[in-house]
């Protein structure tokens, strides 16, 4: 950070505008503020799921992918550099598919619960797919890396058999979706 922040109520953005790094000014309501937003909400969410007690490995990673979130944030404020590398991908690939290994198969959907870490967890994967989705629509606009789009893309999926782990590992289990059909016959 070249320019420490010293001062936090500037009142530059009472005009509904704000500023990325590079000084150039958008709208508040952006696209590329938009997934801006997403991203730091993500972040807050991790942040948030690291207030619970999960294995130190998997808060390790969480950690990890707050600084790549950081990363990802700075490519957003600097619409001309890259700095989220491609590498980091197939990171969160080693590491979905590193616990998927313990789960056993899917047979039905799952609802968000299973414990106060996996319902955290469940909602830094839906923040992640918001991001992505926004992202994706920046992307019709502007040019963005593949990495980004891949980068949260992996890290939904990374969530999701997280948060799997958590319910299991908590006792309180996975909650399974059931259909109308079978609820209306219990």
């Amino acid at each position: 950070m070249g320019n420490r922040l010293t001062r936090i109520t500037t009142r530059t953005g009472d005009d509904g505008s704000t500023g990325l790094a590079n000084g150039a000014r958008l709208p508040k309501d952006a696209a590329r503020i938009e997934v801006m937003g997403d991203v730091d909400e993500l972040n807050s969410v991790l942040g948030m799921l690291l207030t619970h007690a999960i294995p130190r490995t998997q808060a390790n990673w969480l950690l990890e992918i707050q600084h790549d979130l950081f990363d990802l944030g700075g490519e957003l404020a600097l619409p001309e550099e890259s700095l989220l590398q491609a590498e980091r991908v197939a990171w969160l690939e080693e590491r979905t598919e590193e616990i998927n290994a313990n789960l056993p198969a899917l047979k039905e959907f799952i609802l968000p619960g299973g414990g106060q870490a996996a319902t955290v967890c469940h909602l830094a994967r839906a923040v992640s797919r918001r991001a992505e989705r926004h992202l994706v629509h920046l992307s019709h606009e502007e040019m963005v890396t593949d990495a980004a789009r891949q980068y949260l893309n992996r890290l939904s999926d990374l969530l999701f058999v997280l948060a799997r782990m958590l319910a299991r590992e908590a006792g309180d289990g996975e909650v399974f979706w059931r259909s109308r059909r079978i609820r209306d016959s219990e």
